[in-house]
């Protein structure tokens, strides 16, 4: 998702690619892909609303936890979340969403 200037990305989304990698590389690799990005992204931690408007999205929409994170993150900076995730593409037309899947 962007906002003005780097890309704004939740720190449980972070964590969840951290996850993703140290299950299928190491924590060597983990650790370096998430260096790299926090010098890419703008990484936002979580704030207490926040955590509250992602488990009413999840609550209310067929997406992991992760997903609810990006979304709830993506609204609270106006930015537009980038992605290729069906069950957020799905969501209603109020979450501000850019599909990146090949097109056929």
């Amino acid at each position: 998702m962007f906002a003005a200037e780097r890309p704004v990305v939740s720190w449980i989304d972070l964590g969840e690619v951290f996850s993703v990698l140290l299950r299928r590389r190491s924590r060597t690799e983990a650790l370096e892909v998430v260096r790299v990005l926090r010098g890419k992204v703008r990484p936002d931690l979580p704030t207490e609303p926040r955590v509250l408007e992602a488990a009413t999205i999840k609550a209310r929409h067929p997406v992991s936890c992760a997903d609810a994170f990006a979304v709830a993150t993506a609204l609270a900076h106006g930015a537009v979340l980038l992605t290729g995730d069906p069950e957020i593409l799905a969501g209603p037309p109020d979450w501000p969403t850019e599909d990146l899947r090949p097109r056929p």
